[in-house]
This record gives C-alpha cells, sequence and structure tokens, in this order.
C-alpha cells in the first residue's frame, strides 16, 4: 500500500511541475508586459506550443539525470531545491538555445531570462507546499512507516536517534531486534526479538523496513535476515560504518557488474564536474581572445626591456603529481633560475616556497607585470589544454612538492589554477601554512558556485596588488 502511495506521489508530483512549467512561460510574457508597460510580444499557443512541449520534454528528461523523482521522505529541503535548481537550469539553457537558434520565434528575450525564477517559483513553491502537506499528514500518524533496528550497539542507537529527530520523515521505530548471541537489554527500551526470531515478526507485526545496525565484522550474520526482507518484499537499509573517523565521501558504484564502495574527499560530482570543465574551456578561449592585443603589447614590452624569451616555461607539478610546463611572461633575467640558490637567505616566506619583495633577478617590466598579475595570463593556455583550471590551488614547483608534510599533498588532490582562495586573501602576505589550509578548505567545499564568486573576487584583489610581489 505505501509503495502504491509512493507511487501515487511521484505521479502527482510530475502533473505538478507539468502544469507549473506550462503556466510559467505566459506568465513571463504578462510580467514582461507589465514591467516594460508595453504590450510587446505576447504569448501564442500556436506560436509557442511547440516551445512549451520541448521545456516539458528538457524538464522530464533532465530531472530524472537529477534524480528530482527519488524518494525525498527524507531528503533535507535544500538538496531537494538544489536538484530542481540544476535540472531548472539545465532546462532553461535548451528552451533559450532553441529560442535563440530558430529564428521563426517571437520570443522577448525579457520574457526568456524571467521564465527561469518564474518556472523555479512554481515549481519549488508546489514542491514545497507539497512537502509541508506531506509532513503535516505524518506528524499526526497519516502514512506513517513501522521500523525496526537489528542491532543493539551505538551504530542501532545513532539510527534510532537520527530517525528521531526528523519526524516529518513520518517513521515509528517499532523497537530492536537483538543479535542471536547479544546480552539482553536491562534498560527501558522495546525489544521485539532475537535475529533468529525475524521471519516470525515480519509475518506477525507491521514492519514497513528494516535497518540492520551491526558492526562490520559482523555482516556475515546477517545473510539469512536479509533474505528474508527480500522473500517478503520488506524495504532494508544496511547502516555501514567501515571506518571511523574518516572524513571522505562514501558512494556506492559498480565496477562491471561488482558493487564497490568509493571514498573520497575531493570533488566527486561528474555533472559539476563536467560544467566547470565547460566554464574553464569557454572561459579560457574567450579570454585568450579578447586579451589578445594586451598579450601582444606585453610580449612587446618584455623584448625591449631585456634580452631573453618573452615566454618563461617551467616544471610544475598538477593533478594527483602529473607534472606540466606553465607558460607565464618573462618578469626576470635570463638566468635567474642560476642566481636563485645565492638568494635562498633572503627568503620572506616561510615553507619550501621562496618570495621576497625586493628580488634583485625581476627586470623593470617584470615588477610591473608581476605586480598587475598580467605575467600569468598565458596560464589561460594551460587551462585550454587541460593541465590547469581557472580556479584551483596554485601549482608547486616539484622540489616544493618534495618538502610538503603528508597532510598538504592533499592539494595535489584537484587541478591546480590560475587563482584560488589564496590569491584573494592576501597572498604573500599570509603564511605557507595558512596557504594551506586555504586551499584544502577550498577542496573540502568546492561547488561551481564557490568557484564564480572567487573569480568575482580576484577582480579587485589583482587591481588593488594586495599582497603581489
Amino acid at each position: 500500500m505505501l509503495k502504491e502511495h509512493s507511487r501515487l506521489l511521484e505521479a502527482a508530483l510530475r502533473v505538478l511541475d507539468a502544469f507549473a512549467l506550462l503556466l510559467a512561460l505566459p506568465l513571463a510574457f504578462e510580467l514582461r508586459g507589465s514591467l516594460l508597460h508595453a504590450p510587446g510580444a505576447r504569448f501564442s499557443m500556436d506560436q509557442h506550443g511547440l516551445l512549451l512541449a520541448g521545456s516539458l520534454l528538457a524538464w522530464f528528461t533532465t530531472s530524472w539525470l537529477f534524480g528530482v523523482y527519488e524518494t525525498y521522505r527524507t531528503r533535507p529541503v535544500g538538496a531537494e531545491l538544489g536538484r530542481i535548481a540544476r535540472a531548472m537550469l539545465v532546462t532553461w539553457l535548451v528552451v533559450a538555445a532553441v529560442a535563440f537558434l530558430e529564428r521563426g520565434y517571437d520570443l522577448s528575450r525579457l520574457a526568456l531570462i524571467l521564465y527561469l525564477p518564474l518556472s523555479f517559483a512554481l515549481v519549488g513553491g508546489g514542491r514545497m507546499a507539497l512537502r509541508f502537506a506531506a509532513r503535516g499528514a505524518r506528524r499526526r500518524g497519516l502514512n506513517t512507516r513501522y521500523f525496526a533496528v537489528v542491532g543493539s550497539g551505538d551504530i542501532a542507537e545513532d539510527v534510532v536517534c537520527s530517525v528521531a529527530a526528523h519526524p516529518e520523515w513520518g517513521f515509528s521505530f517499532a523497537g530492536y531486534v537483538l543479535e542471536d548471541d547479544a546480552p539482553a537489554e536491562t534498560c527501558d527500551v522495546p525489544v521485539l526479538g532475537r535475529l533468529r526470531d525475524l521471519g516470525r515478526l515480519l509475518e506477525d507485526r507491521v514492519l514497513d523496513e528494516i535497518f540492520f545496525a551491526v558492526p562490520r565484522h559482523r555482516l556475515d550474520r546477517i545473510r539469512g535476515a536479509v533474505r528474508l526482507c527480500e522473500e517478503q518484499g520488506v524495504s532494508f537499509r544496511v547502516c555501514l560504518q567501515l571506518f571511523e573517523d574518516t572524513a571522505s565521501r562514501m558512494t556506492l558504484s559498480d565496477l562491471a557488474g561488482l558493487p564497490t564502495l568509493s571514498f573520497t574527499r575531493t570533488p566527486s560530482g561528474e555533472l559539476a564536474l563536467a560544467a566547470k570543465r565547460a566554464f574553464d574551456v569557454l572561459a579560457s578561449g574567450l579570454a585568450l581572445l579578447l586579451l589578445a592585443p594586451v598579450l601582444g603589447a606585453v610580449a612587446a614590452l618584455i623584448r625591449l626591456d631585456s634580452p631573453g624569451p618573452v615566454f618563461f616555461r617551467q616544471k610544475r607539478v598538477g593533478l594527483n603529481g602529473r607534472a606540466f610546463t606553465l607558460f607565464k611572461f618573462r618578469s626576470m633575467v635570463r638566468d635567474a633560475e642560476t642566481r636563485l640558490e645565492a638568494l635562498r637567505g633572503r627568503n620572506e616566506m616561510s615553507g619550501p616556497v621562496f618570495k621576497m619583495a625586493s628580488d634583485p633577478r625581476v627586470t623593470r617590466i617584470g615588477a610591473f607585470i608581476r605586480r598587475t598579475s598580467l605575467d600569468e595570463l598565458p596560464q589561460f593556455w594551460n587551462v585550454l589544454r587541460g593541465e590547469m583550471s581557472i580556479v584551483g590551488p596554485r601549482p608547486p614547483l616539484p622540489s616544493e612538492v618534495h618538502k610538503y608534510q603528508r597532510w598538504q599533498r592533499r592539494r595535489l588532490s584537484v587541478k591546480p589554477g590560475i587563482t584560488c582562495t589564496w590569491q584573494i586573501s592576501g597572498r604573500n602576505e599570509i603564511d605557507f601554512e595558512r596557504w594551506m589550509e586555504l586551499d584544502l578548505a577550498y577542496i573540502d567545499h568546492w561547488s561551481l558556485w564557490g568557484d564564480i564568486q572567487i573569480c568575482l573576487k580576484t577582480i579587485p584583489a589583482v587591481l588593488t596588488t594586495r599582497g603581489a610581489r
């Protein structure tokens, strides 16, 4: 019965979302007319009906890709809205592409822009209304799911406490099912029986879901119980705590039919990483194209200022230790590398990196392009080649990596970038250890929106030349 309710709810959500999308485009035209106080192009089913049907097709495709209609009983509101927002953005991009490529559509650009927030507001608003209605019904005891927990240790107790903290999920705790060799509970806790009694318990009691919360070294003891749940069609979850105090995210994946658990502390969302790469390619390509006159002017000034090549090529360490050649505009004299050892004693930076305020190797033009970060512009070519990203930890020298502490090597787990948190936090004004901490915090909390914020903050950081040397 509960599964039928779930299917009916999913069908209702799809109908509600389709109605919201059908309403969003006409509303966008009406709102556009109100804002401009002019009639302009008006919505017409004859003219825009095909576009509307395309938006529905795009929505149901992207919503499937982003898991919008997966069970959301235990999903946080923010996570659900995030999935809707991502699917809605892709849908809007499809609609915008069709509208601009097809000349036959008389579609106002403002109406198209308004379509995105309106459709998100209608779909998200309808989803939240349904969610709160469902939560209210569950709080009143409607559509309740009864669950039992197999186990009696800390893991089992954590499961019960976690579920009890969310009454809006609609779960009601029926009791514990103790392992056969576990000591009898002396506390005032509901105990349904032993693991050997699970078959009878499933027959005699209303149990919609079973949570297996046993230590990893006892997983082999629940095989028979898992089969019982499968035979009787009772949903079950296995609460895994394979490693204590680990900060890595765990995901279930498939390796040619072999189920595997993957652990990672680096960004791993395929679509998000694909979007990051698309942004890198688009931004670096545009930068090289639009800044071509600036690149040419800087190259000419370097040639006139001092003898030597225009570009400085240096071996750097990238993703997971991959070596690559980094490109910069040359800002020092030609023999700068051979003179470095003589200046080691004047290093003003902690850790394995070398920085000094008045480096005698820097040329006149070099001092200017360093202060304004113009020397970094050729690295857009590294980004276009896939060796770097627009945003990411700065690429270190191999000699610096050899001196890293073990915890500092994790900054190599993502592609290096032209700018990052260090770049907008004072650059050379912060010490090396704080620099490493900023890079690891960036990796742990990475998001596309975070990258965009860093890019926007880089502009005033470069203009004010704060921390530049």
